[in-house]
């Protein structure tokens, strides 16, 4: 068993803020059943950079164990098959631009009819309300409003960004924990209701005490690279042998640890560096300090000398370091998964871990409509039905 293993889950987004929803649900055992357009289906089946066999490496990762049906919603004979879908599910998600789903005949309103105990899930840029609401809303446009950019990158160049899609993955982790808090609140309600997630609150959320910074004692965050002002020491240092580490001994006791691996146990006490704020006044000359020492010493041994002492340090991984490190395997964190062209595919486990319904990956991204007789045969379509709707391009 696992905990979302009696959750049925529509799946109507496309591309990645709603469809990272559905897999986290899917990854705790909600059955995601994945509407498509016809023909060509999401836009991530090619999305990518690296496509070997001409097919997107990131498909088979956000659409893992997902079903794969095919529906045109924008026909009415489309649009009555969700219908008939939604009767029988939990969870409707969708990332459309608002007012998309109310002009098929498809809004919360009318579904709920169907089924009271349905749950709406949008993900949007701006949300369902307000004066954005319309615009088209991308997961860059939202890092920016909601705060992110502006104090991501380096202080003498323009706002930079992660090499991740963070806001799009952020408002879609908000929507699968909307969607849960949801499902909790229907055992005492009985009745469904909508979780609206926007992807610039859901950036915004995670910014810290950047607003009351801001109102209380005048001061706007800016951009500082690899540091967090006033926090040290905590930051990228080179090695000898060319790569940099990570140290993190911002915290006194751990600080005064530091010290006495680096040989210089009175820096611990030193007025400049004795505590947080003076070592906060103090940051730039205490980096260089820092660096000079582990500039002369090779990475792995400078590490462990680090790990030893209980000061947390670390290597800054590529995907190749993931897969060769110890802890990594030992945890299970990547799986590999199989799939028809690429072989055993490596991809990241679920997370977080549950103890008694722990979550999994059962199946890689499904091929388009794959799964469109076992789910349409459920809702009593024949094979002469399924086999007009192809026929009409309907699915």
């Amino acid at each position: 068993m696992t905990a979302l293993s009696d959750v049925r889950v529509i799946e109507t987004g496309t591309l990645l803020a709603g469809p990272f929803c559905g897999q986290l649900l899917g990854d705790f055992g909600a059955e995601v059943v994945k509407v498509e357009d016809p023909g060509k289906g999401d836009p991530m089946r090619q999305w990518g950079r690296e496509k070997p066999h001409g097919q997107s490496l990131w498909w088979p990762v956000v659409a893992r164990n997902k079903k794969s049906v095919t529906c045109d919603l924008r026909t009415e004979a489309g649009q009555d098959l969700l219908r008939r879908l939604v009767t029988g599910a939990d969870i409707l998600l969708e990332n459309f631009r608002p007012g998309t789903l109310e002009r098929w005949g498809l809004g919360y309103d009318r579904l709920r009819e169907l089924n009271p105990r349905l749950i709406l899930v949008r993900v949007t840029g701006y949300g369902q309300t307000g004066p954005y609401s319309p615009r088209a809303g991308f997961g860059s446009i939202g890092e920016a409003m909601g705060g992110l950019r502006y104090v991501t990158g380096e202080a003498d160049r323009p706002p930079s960004r992660s090499g991740i899609s963070l806001g799009d993955s952020l408002a879609a982790t908000f929507a699968a924990y909307g969607a849960v808090a949801a499902l909790h609140a229907r055992e005492r309600t009985g009745v469904g209701q909508v979780v609206d997630s926007a992807i610039y609150e859901a950036v915004l959320a995670m910014m810290e005490s950047l607003l009351p910074e801001w109102t209380v004692a005048g001061y706007q965050r800016e951009r500082t690279g690899a540091i967090l002002p006033n926090v040290a020491p905590s930051n990228a240092y080179p090695t000898a042998d060319g790569t940099d580490i990570l140290i993190a001994a911002n915290q006194d006791t751990v600080f005064r640890r530091l010290c006495e691996v680096m040989g210089t146990p009175s820096l611990g006490t030193d007025p400049r560096y004795a505590t947080h704020g003076a070592r906060g006044e103090h940051q730039e000359e205490l980096d260089r300090l820092i660096a000079a020492w582990t500039a002369e010493q090779p990475a792995g041994p400078l590490l462990d000398r680090l790990h030893e002492a209980g000061v947390p340090a670390g290597g800054i991984y590529t995907a190749a370091d993931i897969l060769a490190d110890p802890h990594v395997a030992a945890r299970e964190a990547v799986v590999r998964v199989p799939h028809p062209e690429f072989g055993e595919l490596p991809m990241q486990n679920v997370a977080p871990r549950l103890s008694a319904t722990p979550g999994s990956v059962r199946w890689a991204g499904p091929a388009l409509g794959e799964h469109n007789d076992e789910i349409y045969g459920r809702l009593g379509l024949s094979t002469s039905d399924l086999a007009d709707l192809r026929q009409r391009g309907i699915i």
